[in-house]
């Protein structure tokens, strides 16, 4: 099953250059494990405030290529933050790490279409 819904990815970037699409899906590809360690970092610190603001962050940048199930668990962790909810934090990091890595063998996959 995929992460990626590619039928709204499409929809998404079709007025886009291949090359500008294939350059965001490099920069995600660059960023997206020092954003999964600041939300690591966040729940091994218990720094709410900086959990809220890490997995808002991923979220909003996996909803750029239609990743529904990334974008929740990243919501999921988002409200955690909000709500200073400790329970079930590591369990939800790591499926959330999973589905991004996921993520990123898709994109990896997705951006040979756009070279």
């Amino acid at each position: 099953m995929s992460v990626i819904d590619k039928q709204l990815f499409d929809d998404s970037f079709q007025y886009f250059d291949k090359e500008i699409v294939a350059e965001i899906i490099d920069i995600f590809l660059n960023e997206y494990n020092d954003r999964l360690k600041s939300i690591s970092d966040s729940i091994n610190q218990g720094n709410f405030q900086d959990l809220k603001f890490n997995a808002h962050s991923l979220k909003g940048v996996v909803a750029n290529f239609a990743a529904p199930m990334v974008q929740e668990k990243a919501k999921m962790l988002e409200q955690k933050g909000t709500d200073e909810d400790s329970e079930n934090l590591s369990e939800l990091y790591n499926e959330l790490e999973s589905l991004t890595l996921e993520l990123v063998e898709e994109l990896k996959e997705r951006k040979n279409d756009y070279i």
